[in-house]
């Protein structure tokens, strides 16, 4: 079964060695607009005391993703400067996308990006997002989102199918993005 976090829940986790080795906390979650997932975390070291690493964890070498911490082989899967994360913040819609609008192709307004909801795992993944609907004011929905469109600090825009597919609550969500694979294979045909 697969679990979901929200992006936020992702703050402070530990990031712990396959060896039991607690090596640092996830500072921040570093957006990549261009696939519209996760490109990495940057890190704080661990302890009371302990600010920000000058290092970075890229999302493509974390072993796995679960509820309690972020797990790698090893220490080597950090990197040694923020280099790799200035590049991907400096990048158009690089960085964060909470506040971020989110539109369809088509125009019509979906609602503001609360948070990012990622399917954990072995192959942790970006799989929606959770957003204040434009439709009914003060609620709140999940979306389901395979392949946005383009991505910025300000705007998401999406497919016009991702509208059909919404979810009222995280438990609701794998089902809505199933329908919303469904649809988009059905379309490829």
């Amino acid at each position: 079964m697969s679990r979901y976090l929200r992006a936020r829940e992702i703050s402070k986790k530990p990031v712990v060695t396959l060896g039991g080795e607690d090596v640092a906390d996830v500072k921040d979650i570093v957006f990549d607009p261009v696939k519209g997932g996760i490109s990495c975390f940057t890190l704080n070291g661990r302890g009371l005391f302990a600010g920000p690493l000058k290092r970075a964890l890229l999302w493509k070498k974390v072993h796995a993703l679960g509820p309690d911490a972020v797990m790698i082989r090893d220490e080597t899967a950090l990197e040694d400067d923020e280099e790799a994360v200035r590049e991907q913040l400096d990048a158009p819609g690089g960085g964060n996308v909470l506040g971020a609008r989110m539109l369809t192709e088509e125009g019509t307004s979906l609602g503001t990006v609360t948070d990012v909801i990622i399917e954990t795992g072995r192959t942790p993944k970006v799989i929606g997002y959770e957003v204040d609907s434009a439709a009914e004011a003060g609620r709140r929905v999940f979306l389901p989102v395979i392949r946005p469109k383009s991505v910025s600090g300000e705007m998401i825009v999406v497919p016009d199918d991702c509208a059909d597919f919404t979810a009222g609550d995280l438990a609701g969500l794998a089902a809505a993005a199933e329908g919303l694979r469904r649809r988009s294979r059905e379309e490829e045909r």
